[in-house]
């Protein structure tokens, strides 16, 4: 569901006092809800699902894990259980493909060190797997979307590209090398990427998903009440996204996408059309965008370069502007 389909269907919702344990919930559209259980512990929790992005089951399965994890991730918490969520034709499709769904989720769950306590299925004309996921994490140490300054400096995590690389891949226009490339991106856990985030004291973050990198740094601008500038020549992206962008190679939720950010965005007259269309390109299992002191993003990507995980600086915070983002061409 695009950003602003979205936000007319929640805007019908009852408001109330906010409880005093819940210590983030959906007004400021964060990754996921923090409920505190003591004075040094409180559960995050969240739920995603997302239909085939590729071929294999168990490629598929192990993305899905991926991606909903990413989101307890982001929060700084450490995902400890899950419930599966699956729907499946079971009526007209092999049911070898069920099980080694199940077997990739269960595969990516496992290597985050988290148990699967179960699930729910139901049968549906259309293949979806996710996953309900509960984490932990000290009240004093949550990591929201909301703590953005003036002066920190945005790291990214992972290159930008999947929902064009995925589209191209449905329309048979994907080469084998780069759709290895693709799999291995979305299934790769933000885990060490976290890791380094908590022990960096990074100030805010979000993971990048479905909205696009504009459209998660968009909620990040509004609830730190700071305008973000984005670098466009400093995103990195995915081998190939860029061409097959200019070409028109792009899901449908990509313009939905860039309709919810165009109207919150300073763009130079100058920017390409598929600059736009890279940087509001709705993403699977996403890297994360991170705020950052400058002071402390030395230290925060050699942490990352020990880990294995590619980053890269894309921008900054800065005081609020006319709008709450800007790109630079």
């Amino acid at each position: 569901m695009g950003p602003e389909d979205l936000r007319a269907a929640l805007s019908a919702l009852p408001r109330g006092p906010k409880p005093r344990r819940l210590l983030v919930g959906p007004e400021s559209w964060d990754d996921a809800g923090v409920w505190r259980l003591t004075p040094t512990l409180a559960v995050v929790q969240t739920v995603d699902f997302i239909t085939p992005i590729v071929d294999d089951p168990y490629d598929f399965g192990r993305i899905a894990a991926a991606n909903a994890l990413s989101d307890v991730y982001a929060m700084g918490g450490r995902p400890t259980l899950a419930l599966t969520i699956v729907g499946f034709p079971s009526e007209t499709a092999d049911p070898r493909i069920l099980r080694w769904m199940l077997r990739g989720g269960a595969t990516a769950l496992a290597e985050a060190g988290v148990t699967l306590m179960g699930g729910h299925s139901v049968r549906d004309r259309e293949m979806k797997l996710g996953f309900a996921v509960t984490g932990e994490v000290h009240p004093k140490r949550i990591v929201t979307n909301a703590g953005a300054r003036a002066g920190d400096v945005l790291v990214l995590t992972k290159p930008v590209g999947t929902g064009i690389l995925a589209t191209a891949l449905k329309r048979g226009r994907l080469a084998r090398a780069d759709l290895r490339l693709l799999t291995r991106t979305m299934a790769a856990l933000n885990a060490e990427a976290a890791d380094a985030m908590r022990r960096a004291g990074v100030r805010a973050a979000t993971d990048v998903t479905g909205f696009g990198l504009l459209g998660h740094a968009l909620n990040l601008a509004r609830a730190s009440r700071r305008t973000l500038r984005i670098w466009g020549p400093s995103v990195p992206f995915l081998p190939g996204a860029t061409d097959l962008a200019a070409e028109g190679v792009y899901a449908a939720g990509l313009e939905a996408n860039l309709r919810y950010v165009d109207r919150e965005v300073l763009w130079p007259r100058e920017i390409p059309l598929g600059l736009r269309r890279l940087l509001a390109d709705p993403q699977t299992s996403g890297g994360l965008l991170m705020a950052t002191p400058p002071e402390r993003v030395a230290a925060l990507l050699a942490r990352l370069r020990r880990r294995g995980v590619a980053a890269a600086v894309i921008g900054e915070v800065r005081s609020r502007g006319r709008r709450p983002l800007e790109v630079t061409a």
